[in-house]
């Protein structure tokens, strides 16, 4: 395992590490022995860093990284989200009063006295222009409740604006080879102020595997079924903002990254983990064998400097015009 220092926090973490949405709930079926067998597993290899949120099968999956982090509370870091419980445009929502509430049960469900990462999940714009979250997560941080914070964003636009709080440590994004925006400017402002970046959604919602056919059917639970023209939340956070037919149809060009690497999710992870901006990736997963397919990334062949111009040449003429909602 390879480990990148998360910003300037002096705690570093596995490039490869995993998100948990997908075993709280959401992403259809889950079960949740072989969840822990995942996270367990995940563990033994080496990764040290697990991202979660309250609303992930309501607290769900806080409990079962509790489950399989017991007695290596001091080895392994948990990033943890809150805000989506309740109104997100709704300033009480972000009062001391109700973070620090929302932050007691985290701790609670997590059994952890401390959270290595507090983040806010996808808030509206208007709360980071305003500002005063931060000032309640600076309380926080007072009382010892949480190490550090950072924010889950949705656009380019949002990640500049946290980028203006000196005390912002992490920024959460959507970045892929569907969703290139935040190299212009985010990034590397970002690695300039000292900020980590964690990327989520680094295979477009499972369309960078190629895997899919344009008939696939997923289940009814599945939020990749029920939100793939935002219809429950914003429409970047299913297939990055693509329609599905039209993601298998690109993800279909895209196959060639595949030669010469295990994969073509090994390879879309590899490109991403190719950008020294970059923390980590922090891609889901349902069983061991998809940790073990996401961990493949770290032994595959980095792209050389005209593969990366023909996947950014791709992305200009074939993608960018496709991608729905602001980012």
């Amino acid at each position: 395992m390879n480990y990148r220092e998360l910003g300037n926090t002096g705690i570093k973490i596995s490039e490869v590490s995993f998100g948990t949405w997908a075993i709280g709930g959401a992403w259809g079926k889950t079960n949740d022995t072989e969840a822990l067998k995942s996270l367990e597993f995940a563990i033994e290899q080496g990764v040290n860093f697990f991202d979660t949120a309250d609303v992930y099968g309501d607290g769900h999956s806080e409990e079962l990284l509790a489950k399989a982090t017991k007695g290596k509370e001091d080895q392994i870091y948990i990033a943890t989200k809150f805000c989506r419980q309740g109104d997100i445009f709704d300033p009480k929502n972000y009062s001391y009063e109700k973070v620090s509430a929302y932050c007691e049960d985290s701790l609670r469900r997590l059994n952890r006295e401390s959270i290595d990462l507090y983040q806010i999940h996808c808030p509206a714009t208007e709360i980071l222009r305003d500002g005063s979250v931060f000032e309640v997560l600076d309380r926080l941080q007072g009382e010892g409740k949480i190490r550090h914070y950072g924010v889950s964003v949705e656009t380019v636009e949002e990640g500049l604006i946290c980028l203006e709080n000196p005390n912002v440590k992490s920024l959460q994004i959507i970045f892929n080879m569907f969703r290139q925006k935040p190299l212009e400017k985010l990034m590397p402002e970002a690695y300039q102020k000292g900020v980590g970046l964690l990327v989520r959604l680094p295979l477009a919602s499972g369309l960078l595997t190629g895997k899919f056919k344009q008939d696939h059917v997923f289940e009814e639970d599945d939020h990749r079924r029920f939100n793939e023209n935002g219809e429950a939340f914003n429409v970047g956070e299913t297939f990055a903002g693509l329609g599905f037919q039209k993601g298998v149809e690109l993800a279909d060009q895209l196959k060639w990254i595949a030669e010469g690497r295990p994969s073509m999710a090994s390879a879309a992870l590899r490109w991403i983990l190719d950008q020294k901006e970059i923390t980590a990736v922090i891609p889901g997963f349902k069983n061991v064998k998809q940790v073990e397919g996401n961990l493949i990334a770290l032994d595959t062949k980095s792209f050389s400097e005209d593969e990366k111009q023909e996947i950014q040449r791709f992305y200009n003429e074939k993608v960018m015009d496709f991608i729905r909602g602001p980012y």
